[in-house]
């Protein structure tokens, strides 16, 4: 089965997500998302970063964080994420050996 990723320019990614494009810029510099690739100078994104930035305009709105801000929360929350797993996968594996 194919996989299919979805694409936007940065006029798309805006309508789509409601940031403006100085706000886009911001979050690119500050890696809260990066473009999928550029093209011809111009940054394209995937779906994926729509999720991101979603996720970040609720912590905007719900938290009231300025985008740096938004930016560690991201970055917290995806290790916590991260650790969460290693520790189930820790925890099967351990749950082998005394099993």
């Amino acid at each position: 089965m194919a996989q299919v990723t979805v694409t936007f320019t940065v006029s798309e990614f805006c309508l789509h997500t409601g940031v403006s494009e100085e706000d886009l810029q911001e979050i690119v510099g500050l890696g809260v998302i990066e473009p999928a690739r550029i093209q011809a100078e111009q940054w394209i994104f995937d779906d994926r970063a729509v999720t991101v930035v979603h996720r970040a305009l609720r912590l905007r709105r719900e938290l009231a964080l300025d985008w740096p801000g938004i930016a560690v929360t991201l970055t917290l929350l995806e290790e916590n994420e991260r650790l969460k797993q290693e520790n189930r996968l820790l925890l099967q594996r351990l749950s082998r050996f005394t099993g």
